[in-house]
Formats: C-alpha cells, sequence, structure tokens
C-alpha cells in the first residue's frame, strides 16, 4: 500500500482562477522547470549570456526571412491582388491574399481566409469611427474601430474591403 503526502489534486487552470489565461497559448516556463535550458540562469536571454553566438545567426534569420517572402511570391506566379489598408494612431487592419490582420496597440491577431466566417463593416451616423468586425465559424467575432480623418474615406474603404472580399472570400 502506498501513502501519499499532501493533495492529489492538481491546480486548476482557466480564466475563472487566472484572468490572463487564453486557451490555446501555452504558459510561461517556470524558473525550475524542465523546460528550462542547464546551464542558463533564469533572467538572463540568450543573447546575454552568449552575444558572439547571437551576433552571427541574426543576419542569417534575416536572410532567411527575406528569401522566404520571396519564395512565396515567386510560387503564387500571380500578381497581388487587392490590398485593404486602414490606420489610424491605435488600430490598423490590413486584408490581402494572406488573409485578415487586426491590431490594437501591441495586441494583433491574424486570420487566414480559411478561418473567417464574415467581414462586416459599420458606419456610425455621426462621428468618424468605422467598424470592421471579423466573424469566425465557431461564432467569436473581434470588432476593431478605426478613427477616419474625415467620413469621405468610409464609402472609400467600403469599396476597396469589398474588393479584397470579392478577390479572396470564399462563401
Amino acid at each position: 500500500m502506498e501513502q501519499r503526502i499532501g493533495s492529489s489534486s492538481q491546480p486548476l487552470e482557466g480564466a475563472g482562477f487566472d484572468p490572463a489565461f487564453i486557451p490555446g497559448l501555452n504558459s510561461p516556463v517556470a524558473e525550475g522547470s524542465e523546460d528550462a535550458k542547464p546551464g542558463t540562469e533564469p533572467g538572463v536571454t540568450k543573447a546575454e549570456a552568449d552575444p558572439e553566438a547571437t551576433a552571427e545567426t541574426a543576419p542569417d534569420a534575416a536572410e532567411a526571412e527575406a528569401a522566404g517572402e520571396e519564395a512565396a511570391g515567386e510560387e503564387d506566379g500571380a500578381p497581388d491582388g487587392p490590398v485593404f489598408e486602414a490606420s489610424d494612431r491605435r488600430a490598423r487592419i490590413v486584408a490581402d491574399r494572406k488573409g485578415v490582420r487586426l491590431s490594437l496597440d501591441e495586441e494583433a491577431c491574424e486570420f487566414r481566409w480559411d478561418e473567417i466566417g464574415a467581414v462586416e463593416t459599420e458606419s456610425p451616423r455621426f462621428g468618424k469611427r468605422y467598424t470592421v468586425t471579423v466573424h469566425t465559424p465557431d461564432r467569436r467575432w473581434y470588432p476593431i474601430e478605426i478613427e477616419a480623418p474625415a467620413r469621405s474615406r468610409f464609402t472609400e474603404w467600403d469599396e476597396q474591403l469589398d474588393a479584397v472580399l470579392d478577390a479572396y472570400f470564399e462563401e
């Protein structure tokens, strides 16, 4: 017979216990966990631990990323289609052949066209805030408001976004 000391229940995770919990994101690695690499001290970045290795790999990573973008453009063979971009001092939305990208301050999210159920736009009767809402098939929606320099931009933005949706979005 085995005897155990302490509680046998595991700590609960989720939004009810951690307000910063977001499903799908990995939790941060604890300082004493098995995932931490041996020989590194907690709080010391790789660049601080070995600056020569980081300096050697940084140009290679930038070159590889640039080559990857060029290769992606060459694989398509077709010229770039319509692109919709709107931004203000805090928010930005970009819709192109890759999908829709929303960003607000330092937060950003990206949706591929196969992840999008619908895209909705709304312009207020008064004011200059243009709202774009991305709906996903699992009943979630992600709105973003862009402050337009003038109300006349609403029709221009609607036309540009419609052109992108007609080109890439499959119903």
